[in-house]
């Protein structure tokens, strides 16, 4: 539990043990072709560009960013947590012109006024699901209303956890982390981009690393393989069999359970005495947020020495608030192979004995 890596699959966990094959190998480049296949039907989309991107989600952010923006470019962004933040951190690295469309943190976006915020951007940037504050954004009516822009959507904590629509809600660029609701661990970003956005990419991106030109001119000519640099090996074996886990499973049937989880825990937390934090409508089920009042906990502990006595008494990790919400909150993450209802019995067991203390 908690918002990090949590627990693999214990098929990830096997896949990664496989004895590793050269980076070229053929049998290698079927599997890299079957897990971009994998990726897609999660995705929910046709888009060839579609591919595990060798870095964490941070770097599907960069990604997305540095392919598309080019100095002077308005981008509007969404902030209501950490991760659209850092969105236009990005964005001014890139030499844009960053149109912030704010809302507090615990609140969702309101997507009107991202809408509305510039009448002719060249991107549009939101974060699907505010890791730092377990709210819920809505991406389809921005998708839908947003002109001639671009769309790029953070769905790290969101793919694999809860519905991810991207040909239905006309998404340009996605990226995401292998660590939340796929159940794989850290390493690389799944990663989809539209026709659309590749007609768009910049000439000369400030990043050669992160430059999908490279690899997007071989897919659109259907000519062979472009070698860009040596692949993760034992990442994308993990990558494959966590894919294979979640299509075995359903992805419908992983979204009711990381629902249902996630009711039952935060109906858990209010009886103990937590009151949520994310706005009622938008909260995710996936990563739970909770106001921490400091009369409900043991006298002579904060926030911070609870959670160590989760970790060391129980084994269980949570994290803590960021920015400006640090010591107030809790979020609690039930992702993947964790999203179990033992898991969630088990904390508020172990809340409930911490508090009596």
């Amino acid at each position: 539990m908690g918002p990090g890596p949590g627990n693999p699959y214990p098929e990830v966990t096997e896949a990664l043990g496989r004895p590793l094959m050269g980076h070229l190998d053929p049998a290698f480049l079927a599997l890299m072709d079957e897990t971009n296949e994998r990726l897609r039907s999660v995705w929910r989309t046709g888009n060839p560009l579609t591919f595990a991107l060798s870095g964490t989600g941070s770097a599907g952010m960069e990604a997305a960013f540095v392919n598309v923006v080019a100095p002077g470019d308005v981008v509007v962004v969404g902030v209501n947590g950490a991760f659209g933040e850092r969105m236009c951190e990005v964005a001014r690295r890139c030499g844009a012109e960053v149109v912030r469309v704010e809302a507090p943190w615990g609140q969702p976006l309101d997507p009107e006024q991202v809408l509305a915020a510039h009448p002719s951007p060249a991107v549009i940037a939101v974060v699907h699901a505010e890791t730092s504050t377990g709210v819920r954004n809505d991406v389809g009516c921005l998708a839908h209303g947003k002109g001639d822009a671009l769309l790029i959507v953070d769905c790290v904590t969101s793919l694999g956890g809860m519905p991810v629509e991207i040909d239905a809600w006309g998404v340009d660029l996605a990226y995401s982390g292998t660590q939340k609701c796929l159940g794989v661990p850290p390493g690389l970003a799944p990663f989809t981009v539209s026709d659309r956005a590749i007609s768009r990419f910049v000439e000369r991106p400030q990043s050669w690393y992160l430059d999908l030109s490279m690899i997007a001119d071989y897919v659109s000519a259907g000519s062979a393989r472009a070698y860009h640099h040596t692949a993760p090996i034992a990442m994308v074996y993990g990558l494959h069999a966590g894919l294979g886990v979640l299509l075995d499973e359903g992805l419908e049937a992983s979204w009711a359970r990381h629902a249902e989880c996630g009711e039952v825990l935060q109906a858990g937390l209010a009886r103990l005495g937590f009151e949520p934090f994310a706005a009622e409508g938008h909260r995710l089920a996936q990563l739970t947020s909770v106001v921490v009042p400091p009369e409900v906990l043991p006298a002579g502990l904060d926030e911070a020495a609870c959670r160590r006595l989760l970790l060391d008494r129980y084994g269980i990790e949570i994290g803590g608030g960021l920015g400006p919400v640090a010591g107030k909150v809790w979020r609690i993450g039930l992702m993947g192979h964790t999203a179990q209802l033992r898991n969630v019995t088990l904390l508020l067991a172990a809340i409930e004995e911490l508090l009596s203390q």
